[in-house]
């Protein structure tokens, strides 16, 4: 009998724990703008928003490619990139070290491994401007709301670039050995309108 409640006991907490995994508020998880509608005041509503875009924000998918120096970061350790590569003056790489000489339009995967080289169109750093490591959330919301900071964007384009940008989606199709960014770019695009609805508040 009691061997039996072990049993039931065990069953039970791994339902538990794969139901919080599916649907609780962890780094792997990004909740949608109906999850804030409770939030009364708009100003908390926008800060709460943003604090949820900051778990892709923060992710090694798009902090990799927003370094505060000159050389971009790679995988989920976030180690200095190799072979060592530097920005150039537009983000693309120096003379014979182009990012385009290794990353293709399309992610590829190596032969035999769960390894790749990731892969897009418009493969490139974010400009210095744009730099987020090392910068807290408030500091990374106020980049991004700064049209002279954020590439000339307003904040309706810059809801579009999170939610349709090509290499901004890449953070959710990186390819393997790479663990994708939480949720999926049209839910971020989504947290970005919804943030912006409500006054693109930064934290402090």
């Amino acid at each position: 009998m009691r061997a039996a409640r072990i049993v039931l006991a065990a069953s039970l907490a791994l339902v538990s724990a794969t139901v919080l995994a599916r649907v609780g508020d962890g780094p792997e998880t990004l909740r949608g703008p109906a999850d804030f509608a409770g939030i009364a005041d708009p100003r908390q509503r926008s800060l709460a928003l943003f604090a949820e875009m900051g778990k892709v924000i923060r992710s090694p998918r798009c902090l990799n490619c927003h370094p505060r120096t000159d050389s971009p970061t790679q995988g989920d350790a976030m180690t200095l990139h190799s072979p060592p590569v530097t920005r150039g003056p537009r983000g693309e790489g120096v003379t014979a070290m182009r990012c385009r000489t290794c990353h293709g339009d399309a992610n590829v995967a190596f032969s035999g491994s769960e390894g790749s080289i990731p892969g897009d169109p418009h493969w490139h750093l974010a400009p210095r401007e744009m730099a987020w490591q090392g910068r807290t959330l408030g500091q990374i919301c106020r980049q991004m709301s700064d049209p002279s900071r954020n590439g000339g964007k307003s904040l309706a384009q810059l809801v579009e670039h999170n939610g349709e940008d090509h290499l901004v989606g890449w953070a959710w199709r990186p390819g393997p050995g790479r663990k994708p960014a939480p949720g999926t770019q049209a839910l971020f695009g989504a947290l970005t309108q919804a943030w912006v609805d409500s006054g693109a508040a930064c934290p402090d």
